[in-house]
């Protein structure tokens, strides 16, 4: 069986490492908000090239702290509109909502399935405050005319950086283009600590500090609280574990990027169409995703020849029960994306023979 994702043997190869550092954490006395995050901070700030990194709990509260630090500072209010891709992950309308702010879905790219500058700027109205691209599937969106929009219209610009850990665009790695940066370290994620974990980077040192003092239940200092906030703090034994898969990055993406070119290079069906890349270099491909118009009949074929495959996702926001009062919104690009979209198998563990196998099984694909 090729295995979607192998999380077992992606962190087998690390297990001495992610052991010691466990251990290290258990005899420091220490467990939250100690030198494992401070390390972390600042090692995936300079990742990132931005002066800040802030952990949180998890990528959904990167989100939503950032949002709420915003309104914090003055700079958002109840009802401010929010510009997304309708064919996001539901994490990035949770955050919005979370905030009392109101999501404006937009179509996205029929190719890249990221957010284009046209559609931001049709969507633009006196109440527009925040733009935020999401770099679906580890393909960094056109931030640099979207900066230039932000700019324009003086609009707040928050990346969604779930899945696109270290993906670049002339030089610039996501996370670094915008006001802020949301993170997810999801164990599934390309940079995936043992657990959840999540972090905002950014430039702003004053956003920083009100996202640290937030999550801190709204104090910078121990029992006087300056805001009414949460508890939401990166793990101290999730950043141990971090602190030992940050180094490995890169070469896990390289290797990525080697599996995705195999794809694009041996995937040959008229029933399937490949990913739109717009730089090899720039993707980091957390997921390898195919459109077909037969997407139940080729994921059964495919696993009844030993691949598994997911969906990212089966279904848009706007068309979730918890979001009714968004169904008013026509969005065929994004619905066509969620009807048939698919995940081949995608890691940094997957073999050469696992890769052909994928391949094969996708070029012998009949349908009717």
């Amino acid at each position: 069986m090729v295995k979607f994702l192998d999380l077992k043997v992606i962190n087998a190869q690390y297990q001495n490492e992610l052991k010691e550092a466990c251990a290290n954490v258990i005899d420091s006395g220490w467990y939250v908000r100690g030198t494992n995050v401070q390390e972390f901070e600042s090692d995936f700030a300079q990742f990132c090239d931005v002066d800040y990194c802030v952990g949180v709990a998890n990528g959904l509260d990167a989100l939503t702290l950032t949002l709420r630090a915003w309104k914090e500072l003055g700079k958002l209010k109840d009802g401010d509109e929010v510009i997304v891709q309708g064919n996001t992950y539901i994490a990035s309308i949770l955050a919005i909502t979370e905030n009392n702010l109101i999501p404006i879905l937009v179509e996205p790219d029929p190719n890249t399935y990221n957010l284009t500058s046209d559609g931001v700027e049709s969507a633009i109205t006196e109440k527009t405050k925040v733009i935020l691209p999401v770099h679906l599937y580890g393909q960094i969106s056109p931030m640099d005319e979207i900066m230039l929009i932000a700019d324009k219209y003086k609009l707040l610009v928050l990346e969604d950086c779930a899945q696109s850990h270290g993906a670049i665009l002339q030089n610039r790695k996501c996370g670094s283009w915008g006001h802020a940066g949301a993170f997810s370290f999801y164990p599934g994620k390309n940079l995936g600590a043992l657990g959840d974990g999540g972090a905002v980077t950014t430039n702003d040192r004053e956003l920083a500090d009100v996202i640290q003092a937030l999550g801190n239940y709204g104090s910078e200092k121990k029992y006087e609280n300056i805001y009414i906030g949460v508890n939401s703090r990166l793990d101290e034994m999730q950043a141990a574990m971090l602190n030992v898969k940050l180094k490995y990055l890169p070469a896990e993406t390289k290797r990525r990027q080697a599996v995705a070119q195999s794809y694009l290079d041996g995937i040959n069906n008229a029933h399937i169409q490949l990913p739109y890349l717009c730089n090899i270099n720039g993707h980091v491909w957390h997921l390898f995703v195919i459109k077909t118009l037969h997407r139940e009949l080729l994921q059964e074929y495919l696993l009844s020849n030993g691949i598994q495959t997911l969906i990212h996702y089966p279904k848009p926001p706007h068309k979730q029960v918890a979001y009714a009062n968004m169904s008013q919104y026509e969005l065929p690009i994004t619905e066509t994306i969620h009807e048939q979209v698919i995940s081949l198998p995608m890691g940094s563990t997957l073999s050469e023979s696992d890769v052909l196998k994928v391949i094969n099984v996708c070029n012998s694909f009949v349908c009717g």
